[in-house]
């Protein structure tokens, strides 16, 4: 006799059980690290907010967040308003804007909703900064940043990172020496019209002392990475430029 075990039936339904189980687990310890996953992503959001306006940890050379323990303090310390921007111009304070996520903002848009442009608008030394949140696409995969802006459009800091850039080249763009750069660097041109940021090998000025030439030195070996932040800083910080001008009125 043919043991039961050895059925087809069984087999399938031994499968189907496991499944239920592994699942039943799965969503268990998901629903169970949801809090620490959502304070985790809080906490980022608000370093790498104040990161870009200045409020950091930083020595001579690293970049440096401030401390988890403090992060929640400093934020309602420095930003004084989280603003939404949605129809160019429409604006509404939200105190939760700063987990609106980015991506799935931009994948609305693509399919003719509108978007919502979260803003931070900060306090600090008696200057006032606007920092917006930016994706795009690097050589692997996703590059994101954190821009601050005076009403001018003068960058005044800027934080980067990725998800799967190469180690050494392109994920250098985490790096102070390359982050740094942007400081002071003008969004707009001469004429006062949008042109971004490029970030060239043929820049011409490495210890970047021209700021109104919209554009960076390069990572050495990283052209495709560059390009793709040049053109994040371009397509996301554009869009924000109708909400700029309200400002000079």
């Amino acid at each position: 006799m043919s043991n039961k075990t050895d059925s087809n039936v069984y087999t399938l339904l031994f499968a189907i059980g496991m499944v239920v189980v592994v699942g039943a687990l799965l969503a268990f310890v998901a629903q169970t690290l949801k809090p620490t996953i959502d304070e985790n992503k809080r906490i980022e959001k608000q370093q790498n907010i104040l990161y870009a306006m200045g409020v950091n940890e930083n020595d001579e050379s690293s970049a440096i967040f401030i401390a988890d323990k403090v992060v929640g303090a400093e934020f309602k310390k420095y930003i004084t308003k989280q603003l939404v921007i949605t129809n160019k111009t429409n604006v509404e304070e939200d105190a939760q804007a700063y987990l609106i996520d980015v991506k799935k903002e931009q994948a609305q848009a693509k399919e003719g909703k509108e978007r919502r442009l979260p803003l931070f608008v900060g306090e600090k030394d008696g200057k006032t900064y606007y920092v917006a949140p930016i994706r795009g696409k690097g050589l692997w995969d996703a590059v994101w940043g954190y821009v601050a802006m005076n009403e001018k459009m003068v960058v005044q800091g800027a934080y980067f990172d990725h998800k799967g850039e190469t180690a050494g080249l392109g994920a250098n763009i985490k790096e102070r020496y390359f982050m740094d750069d942007f400081i002071g660097e003008h969004l707009l041109d001469a004429s006062g019209n949008f042109a971004g940021i490029a970030i060239s090998k043929s820049n011409g000025d490495p210890l970047n002392k021209d700021k109104t030439d919209n554009e960076v030195d390069a990572i050495a070996g990283a052209t495709i990475t560059g390009d793709g932040v040049a053109a994040m800083i371009k397509s996301e910080l554009k869009l924000y430029v109708p909400y700029f001008k309200t400002l000079k009125n």
